[in-house]
């Protein structure tokens, strides 16, 4: 699995794209997508979930 960080200030296209309206935002292939800060264990959890 690979992951890549984006800036959404430096890449508004991108954040207009994948509808960012706050920080953090994860999305895990095109259709998952988590919100906000989670404990390790429940941000582990939800990408495992979403890749399975």
């Amino acid at each position: 699995m690979t992951a890549s960080v984006i800036e959404a200030t430096s890449f508004p296209d991108l954040a207009q794209r994948y509808q960012v309206t706050g920080v953090p935002k994860t999305v895990v292939g095109d259709g998952v997508e988590i919100m906000g800060a989670l404990p390790e264990a429940d941000f582990v959890a939800q990408v495992l979930q979403a890749g399975a």
